[in-house]
């Protein structure tokens, strides 16, 4: 095979994962598309659904997707697909402009895919996938937490057999307490759901070769199409007929007006989504993923959904688990979860028939018990209370208020937080530790004893408008407060990495400060693009290159003209 350019690598994945595949990952691939394929089927005519549009408009939102992010994703087991909080805001957008015409509604679903496909393109290729970075650890593990419980509870009415109408979690709750007052489960559902989840478990446990999974779907079938029990509980239903197709005539200037805002908070909810599941099960399989990359391919895979008869996706936290448990390796599995879909549709529409939606619900619940990470919350309680609290913070605003809500609500959050540690950050004074190296804190170094006629300050923070008066405040107290008359102060400023204009004018001042007292303030290990910021700022006549040092010890040595005798000297490089 010819060789590839590396850009193109980096922005067509597909490729490089074609030229290093593995034999051995081709068993795994195959079997987790099968499996991922019973699950594809549904949930994508179930989302149409959702959407007010035609069932198959939900397959082809499936296929053509998984189809594209297989050559331009950067994630290799992320799946794609029709989404339940993309589902509400698409019938919002197009159903009004439809107009009761089935039709229209196709073209404009379409429309409204190319378009926020365009936005997420964009953003990818200016390299806007920085916005994956804001989304910290905490909120991840609340995200997923909170994600897998909306997962949990979405499935219980399945797995009972009866259906429900509810616009939140605590709907949801409700309307299953109601079913299940009013006798409405459905005894065959429930067990064959409940048989399902043993199969599955007992097959995990006992490391069988043989993938549960796809027993706990297949056998049902089997089962519903011999007993003839079809009519007596819910199923997935027959597929419909017919393969994806361009569906965008009809279309006018104004639908595209009408589509702007909604393109743009659909783009930011998808990529919103996928961004956490991306990096999280990036993570997982100790590989990464570049945000504006993923960006991109979220774009592609949307603007070719809408081309040929699908509507707006995003990444699926229900479906990827499935994924990752059935044995996936690389973006083949959406391939082959595509071809199946597409054979379905082709050879045996009506095989879906038999299957029992509680089945599924079983498939769906064991996935997402892999979404469920309490020992994480734990370790994030005893080591940081603050990212505990902003994770708990992710997970109650993905559940109570909404999966965008939440994530936007922790990462105001997490910058408040960012801000009021760099506003009070830690700050010492330092002085030397008999035989060891360097110079240290001496509120955590008993031992330790300050330089005569030296003062060494440290400030753990950049400078900025929010804390240069605590910065001030600091070291004026350090003085005040010294036992011994002070000659120097060193501002050991390794830890200051940017400086803002106010917080120039609090060096100024606490400079004009301690020179009225005969003091000189000379600064140590600041970093270059700092001091090229201090220049910038005028500074540079006023502070000389006298006053910089590029040690603490450095300056101390330079000032008391000697060098430390309590320490042995690093030993002589052999030649």
């Amino acid at each position: 095979m010819t060789s590839v350019s590396p850009a193109v690598r980096r922005w067509i994945p597909g490729l490089g994962v074609a030229r290093t595949y593995q034999r051995a990952w081709l068993r795994g691939d195959l079997i987790a598309g099968a499996v991922l394929t019973t699950l594809l089927i549904p949930a994508g005519i179930g989302y149409a659904q959702a959407a007010g549009l035609p069932a198959e408009t939900g397959l082809y939102a499936t296929v053509v997707p998984l189809l594209a992010y297989a050559v331009f994703g950067p994630s290799k087991i992320l799946v794609l697909g029709p989404d339940s909080s993309l589902a509400p805001i698409i019938a919002a957008a197009v159903l009004p402009l439809a107009a009761g015409d089935s039709s229209r509604a196709v073209a404009l679903a379409g429309l409204l895919a190319v378009m926020m496909g365009a936005v997420l393109l964009l953003g990818g290729l200016l390299r806007a996938g920085f916005v994956t970075d804001l989304l910290s650890k905490p909120i991840r593990v609340g995200y997923l937490n909170g994600i897998a419980l909306i997962v949990l509870v979405g499935q219980v009415p399945k797995l009972l057999g009866f259906s429900i109408e509810a616009t939140s979690l605590v709907d949801e709750v409700r309307a299953i307490a109601d079913g299940l007052a009013d006798g409405a489960v459905n005894s065959r559902s429930l067990i064959i759901g409940i048989g399902a989840l043993l199969v599955i478990l007992v097959a995990r446990m006992l490391g069988s070769k043989f993938p549960g999974i796809l027993l706990a779907v297949v056998g049902p079938s089997i089962l519903v199409a011999v007993l003839g029990w079809q009519d007596d509980l819910p199923v997935v239903g027959a597929l419909p007929h017919g393969l994806p197709s361009p569906q965008l005539s009809g279309l006018r200037w104004s639908d595209v007006r009408a589509l702007i805002g909604p393109a743009l908070g659909i783009a930011l909810i998808a990529f919103a989504d996928t961004g956490v599941l991306s990096r999280t099960f990036a993570g997982r399989r100790g590989e990464s993923v570049n945000g504006s990359h993923e960006m991109a391919a979220i774009g592609l895979a949307n603007m070719a959904s809408g081309s040929f008869g699908g509507f707006p996706v995003s990444a699926s936290s229900s479906r990827t688990p499935v994924a990752e448990q059935a044995g996936a390796r690389t973006q083949l599995v959406g391939v082959v979860g595509a071809v199946l879909i597409l054979a379905f549709i082709l050879i045996a529409p009506g095989v879906t028939a038999y299957l029992p939606s509680s089945a599924l619900a079983a498939v769906v619940i064991t996935a997402v018990f892999s979404l469920i990470d309490i020992k994480s919350f734990r370790w994030l309680a005893r080591t940081d209370r603050v990212d505990a609290l902003l994770g708990v913070a992710a997970f109650l605003g993905v559940v109570l208020i909404g999966v965008l809500e939440g994530i936007a609500i922790t990462i105001g959050l997490s910058l408040l937080a960012f801000v009021i540690r760099a506003w009070r950050p830690y700050r010492a004074e330092l002085g030397r530790v008999p035989g060891v190296r360097g110079y240290h804190d001496l509120a955590r170094h008993p031992s330790g004893e300050r330089v005569p006629g030296i003062l060494i300050a440290r400030f753990d923070a950049p400078l900025f408008f929010a804390n240069g008066g605590l910065f001030d405040d600091f070291v004026r107290s350090l003085v005040a407060n010294a036992p011994d008359k002070v000659d120097t102060v060193i501002l050991a400023s390794e830890p200051i990495t940017d400086i803002d204009s106010t917080a120039v004018d609090e060096l100024l001042e606490l400079d004009t400060y301690l020179a009225s007292k005969g003091i000189t303030l000379v600064i140590a290990e600041m970093k270059d693009p700092v001091r090229d910021k201090l220049i910038r700022f005028g500074l540079g006549e006023r502070f000389t290159d006298d006053r910089f040092m590029p040690t603490v010890g450095a300056a101390v040595d330079a000032i008391t003209g000697e060098f430390r005798s309590d320490i042995e000297p690093p030993p002589t490089a052999k030649p």
